[in-house]
């Protein structure tokens, strides 16, 4: 029996330490990254150094390969502050990690590890950011501990797959991609021989009740829709076409390189200094990894993606904006009409008392049938102007007036 016992322990103990996705060390990374002591980690600043730090530290951990700058895993780039570009120059850095499988060609999974710091440089959805740490817990150390532990899983899980695999935590991209902008000019691989990318942004608040995974990149390959209709399971997920999205996969698309960004969805704390490791959903981002796991092992053995170009109309709608609600959408709700998941304080939104949870379903005389057709309405209506505004609330509707 006692062999027995030491046999079944001895197992366990390998299971464990080759390849399992493990919630406490999801945790761990998050509530490091997220730490009131990194100031936020804004791009170039003392926290995005700490936080480079951790990273590389696991990164040496799970022994990846260094693929930055001079034999490093840092690739510094240029960035300015500000909104849009209109602040003082600095310098950030990506994190670059590989697995070498001796292939020709390689897979690259990525996420920013960058948030807004102390609300200095514009983004924030707080009334009165400034002085604020946004420790950006979901946006985006969920990501960047979601890559740490697929490196880990990769490295560990006593496979050599038919592919290489690079690891980047990018900075910058809050200010505007730079990071990943600059890596794709300035690449430490070849890109030719890059089979897609993934990206990880904002994965940690996966729904318990709807199970709602919002992916988009879908159109950039024919393969994408039926691999992850196949491998989906009990996550409810919600497809976009779309290559070009406000994140860093984006880089890529313009690449020529297949993508896929994976979302669990924006909430009331987006881009507030709220948005802490308290409130991350541990097992629904374990359950995102596994998929992503599912999804690159299925793949292994398919041959090189077809790279396809995507219609892009909600970024060409939203150049003609002339007004803001102040919500935030779901991305991930598949019902009729634009769920609201955030209100921002001060805004056309809020001061009409729309609130997180309705579900808007006309602006004055335009059905909104989906986030498409709210981003259309949008660029219909002028500064100063009233509009009846209908939605949603808990079975009822309410009629509402949006001043802009």
């Amino acid at each position: 029996m006692k062999n027995i016992i030491t046999i079944i322990w001895m197992v366990l103990v390998s299971v464990c330490a080759f390849g399992q996705i493990e919630v406490l060390k999801l945790r761990h990374h998050i509530k490091t990254l997220a730490a009131d002591s990194l100031n936020g980690r804004g791009t170039g600043s003392e926290g995005e150094k700490m936080a480079s730090a951790y990273i590389i530290k696991e990164f040496k951990k799970i022994k990846l390969q260094p693929k930055g700058d001079a034999q490093g895993y840092l690739q510094a780039f240029p960035f300015k502050g500000g909104m849009h570009g209109t602040g003082t120059e600095g310098v950030g850095h990506n994190i670059v990690g590989f697995i070498d499988n001796g292939a020709a060609q390689t897979v690259i999974i990525g996420a920013h590890y960058d948030h807004l710091g102390l609300g200095e440089n514009g983004g924030s959805l707080d009334a009165n950011p400034h002085g604020k740490i946004h420790n950006g817990a979901d946006d985006n150390a969920s990501g960047t501990a979601g890559i740490i532990e697929l490196a880990r899983y990769f490295q560990k899980n006593k496979k050599k797959e038919k592919y290489n695999f690079l690891f980047i935590s990018f900075s910058g991209e809050e200010l505007g991609l730079f990071g990943s902008k600059y890596f794709t000019d300035h690449p430490t691989i070849d890109l030719s021989q890059v089979n897609y990318m993934i990206n990880l942004d904002m994965v940690g608040r996966l729904d318990a009740a709807t199970h709602g995974l919002a992916i988009s990149g879908t159109g950039t390959s024919k393969e994408w829709e039926t691999e992850l209709k196949k491998l989906a399971g009990d996550i409810k997920i919600k497809t976009d076409s779309a290559g070009i999205g406000p994140s860093d996969h984006t880089s890529f698309y313009l690449k020529n390189i297949p993508v896929l960004h994976f979302f669990t969805g924006a909430h009331s704390d987006y881009h507030k200094p709220s948005d802490d490791w308290q409130k991350i959903n541990y097992e629904g981002e374990k359950q995102v990894l596994e998929l992503i796991i599912k999804l690159v092992e299925d793949l292994d053995a398919a041959p090189r993606l077809s790279f396809l170009t995507t219609k892009n109309k909600s970024l060409s709608s939203s150049r003609s904006f002339k007004v803001t609600m102040g919500v935030m959408p779901s991305y991930t709700s598949s019902g009729e009409g634009l769920t609201v998941d955030g209100v921002t304080d001060g805004k056309p939104a809020q001061l009409a008392g729309i609130k997180a949870g309705d579900v808007i379903v006309q602006m004055g005389d335009i059905h909104i049938k989906d986030i498409q057709a709210y981003m259309e309405a949008l660029g219909k209506f002028q500064k100063g102007q009233t509009v009846p505004v209908k939605v949603k609330r808990q079975g009822e509707e309410i009629s509402l007036s949006v001043t802009f």
